[in-house]
């Protein structure tokens, strides 16, 4: 009799240490799910406007009540299950992005102190939140809901967050939007992003996702699409599983969380996993590039020199022999002045997109030609520097071919000058960043050089790019 008690009592002891995967989250059984009655759920848009209402009552935060018995309903997008994900959840309102005019496409973070969550909270898993006593803010850029009473946002603790977070039975497919860089927005962000056509920047080929020698905490891979030429840097931490992996070379899509840069600088694209890029296309997209390196001996006769002195301020760029081409949008390149913490080198050209209300806006500057037969050991030199490029992008092109009018520019042959340095959207906003003594000795013929920007009047695309003491040089 006492032997069959104690076995009893040993089944019972290995019976209460079993894991049941549920970790003692309040979750139904498989044969039901939890509900959360109607007039207690709030929509994702609701809380955004929450925050949206506090900030413009000049706070930073915005505390929902502990008696306030509201949840919010969402699905779980992100995955530190490869490690690119650490302490924190994504989740949005839908599976997909239908019916955006009604009911958009919403995200927010909830930031956790708990590692391994998606052992409980895997990709697709329908969760509510609980919303009573926490605090809806920006953390590194983005949306975020958290704890905390000022502006610092505290984690969610452990011994708490199986009761904020309410995992339901429902694991759906998460449908990502196939977004153009262009029309992404700030509401995007938090959200799973899907783009096409997209390589990585030929200046980056045979670099790992996150193991080089610039990478610190992460890894910043600059991609582009090969339609628009916009760009959007690729961010993985260097703790991920894949952080070593070679970034595909070719072209194709992926797929990623829209956020901001560690110290919101810019914007970025995280993946859950190395397969959620398909870059199955050998074929590039890659420019035509003149390259003749970088000159050692900078001449002492002038061809061409323009420092913008004798520009007005807020005025199109001319005479000098520039043309100045808005090939879409509202907005040219400017003469400004300035003595603040981003001060003009005197004065200085410049291009803005902010407040343009323009869907694009593309503007070139291009130099009189310059006949390259004429002399030996020409080079180009100039400065450039940017007010948070906000993923807008200047060029420096070059073309042997263009006729000098304006309805042919965009039909003419225009190439990359790969040796010249501009300034970059991870750069300081402060400095003027030199390009470098371009050599253009390696080729002949007649050249128009160009300083082409790509932007928009939307906030993510609308930064501004200055440009100076342009230089073609040579050697008699």
């Amino acid at each position: 009799m006492k032997a069959k008690v104690l076995i009893i009592l040993l089944l019972m002891l290995v019976s209460s240490c079993v894991d049941d995967g549920d970790y003692g989250i309040p979750i139904p059984n498989e044969q039901e799910n939890i509900t959360i009655p109607e007039n207690k759920l709030i929509t994702f848009k609701a809380l955004h406007q929450r925050y949206a209402q506090a900030v413009n009552n000049g706070n930073a935060i915005a505390i929902i009540d502990e008696t306030e018995d509201l949840y919010i309903e969402g699905y779980v997008v992100s995955s530190d299950h490869a490690g690119n994900f650490f302490e924190e959840l994504i989740i949005q309102n839908k599976k997909d992005d239908s019916n955006p005019d009604n009911d958009p496409r919403l995200g927010i973070r909830l930031e956790i102190n708990v590692g391994s969550l998606s052992e409980t909270y895997e990709f697709g898993r329908k969760v509510y939140v609980k919303l009573n006593g926490l605090t809806i803010g920006e953390s590194n850029g983005v949306l975020t809901l958290a704890k905390g009473e000022d502006q610092s946002l505290e984690q969610i603790q452990a011994y708490e967050y199986r009761d904020i977070v309410i995992r339901t039975t429902e694991v759906d497919t998460i449908m990502p939007k196939v977004a153009s860089l262009e029309n992404l927005t700030k509401a995007d962000e938090n959200t799973l992003i899907q783009l096409d056509n997209m390589q990585l920047n030929r200046f980056e080929l045979g670099t790992t996702f996150a193991t080089e020698a610039i990478d610190e905490y992460d890894g910043f891979r600059l991609l582009e699409n090969c339609d628009s030429g916009i760009s959007i840097f690729l961010q993985t931490s260097t703790f991920a599983d894949f952080k070593s992996l070679i970034v595909p070379q070719g072209k194709g899509s992926l797929v990623g969380i829209y956020t901001r840069n560690f110290s919101d600088d810019f914007n970025v694209l995280a993946m859950n996993s190395a397969a959620d890029i398909k870059f199955e296309q050998t074929e590039r997209c890659d420019p035509l590039e003149l390259d003749c390196g970088l000159a050692s001996v900078l001449g002492s006769e002038n061809l061409f020199y323009e420092d913008f002195e004798s520009q007005k301020n807020n005025k199109l760029i001319e005479g000098n022999g520039w043309t100045n081409y808005m090939e879409t949008g509202s907005e040219g390149w400017e003469a400004y002045s300035s003595t603040s913490s981003n001060a003009s080198l005197g004065r200085s050209a410049r291009f803005q997109s902010a407040s343009s209300g323009d869907g694009s806006n593309i503007g070139w500057l291009i130099t009189p030609a310059i006949d390259l037969d004429a002399q030996d050991g020409e080079t180009l030199r100039f400065k450039t520097s940017n007010s948070l490029a906000d993923s807008s992008y200047m060029e420096v092109l070059y073309s042997l071919d263009w006729d000098g009018t304006e309805e042919n520019i965009t039909s003419a042959t225009w190439g990359m000058l790969s040796a010249a340095y501009v300034v970059k959207d991870t750069d300081s906003f402060v400095p003027w960043f030199n390009s470098g003594l371009v050599d253009l000795s390696c080729i002949s013929g007649t050249i128009h050089i160009a300083f082409k920007y790509s932007g928009s009047g939307m906030e993510n695309f609308d930064g501004v790019y200055e440009l100076d003491e342009v230089s073609i040089d040579y050697v008699p």
